[in-house]
């Protein structure tokens, strides 16, 4: 594998110091995409949110800021991200706003019902079964609870599918096939919008 192959590869699941490199550089590099998608959640009010793909724990530091009465939990299956993550938001952590576990989408330790909001920030190209770990999401929330998604490809720009082919495992979905899979997943409601400028896309669904 070559270096610039081993290097986007650890997007997936950053580990040693590439891991390290990448994990600040999507803290950075994301935020904006990650800020543009989080004017969805407007008139969203969770009191119990779940930060599904966490990484470095940028996003949960700012979900905990548009919500200073919501707690956070952030996830992720990399034991690197969750350092980094809980190091990021170690004072939300020391005041019991925010948790930083380790776990897999796939099979998520907690109860059903728990959450009121999810969230998923560029992660789930690299989700074992979109419509497995969506019915996974929905579990875990509660009746009329909200889903976000954050793509910055929608599948349909050469970024995106030029990082496909590099990344092992990686998957650009459309809006269109993250739509249908929500639905077959058990989502009533679900609704999609483009940056006009950018191929981010935003996707936010209801159980």
């Amino acid at each position: 594998m070559g270096l610039l192959k081993k290097f986007f590869n650890q997007t997936r699941k950053p580990e040693g110091f590439l891991g390290k490199i990448i994990i600040k550089g999507m803290n950075l590099g994301h935020a904006k995409g990650a800020d543009w998608a989080m004017e969805y959640l407007n008139g969203v009010k969770p009191s119990d949110i779940v930060d599904l793909g966490c990484g470095g724990g940028r996003n949960a530091a700012a979900l905990l800021g548009k919500y200073p009465s919501a707690k956070v939990t952030a996830v992720d299956y990399s034991p690197l991200s969750v350092a980094k993550a809980s190091e990021y938001n170690r004072g939300a952590i020391a005041s019991g706003r925010c948790v930083v576990l380790e776990g897999n989408v796939a099979g998520l330790p907690f109860e059903a019902g728990r959450f009121s909001l999810a969230t998923a920030f560029e992660t789930i190209y690299f989700w074992p079964g979109l419509q497995k770990c969506f019915m996974e999401v929905a579990r875990i929330l509660t009746p009329g609870g909200y889903f976000l998604i954050a793509n910055e490809s929608g599948g349909t720009d050469a970024v995106g599918h030029k990082f496909e082919k590099i990344i092992d495992g990686m998957k650009v979905y459309t809006v269109e096939e993250i739509e249908k899979a929500l639905r077959d997943a058990g989502f009533s409601e679900v609704k999609a919008g483009h940056h006009p400028s950018w191929p981010w896309i935003a996707v936010l669904a209801k159980k």
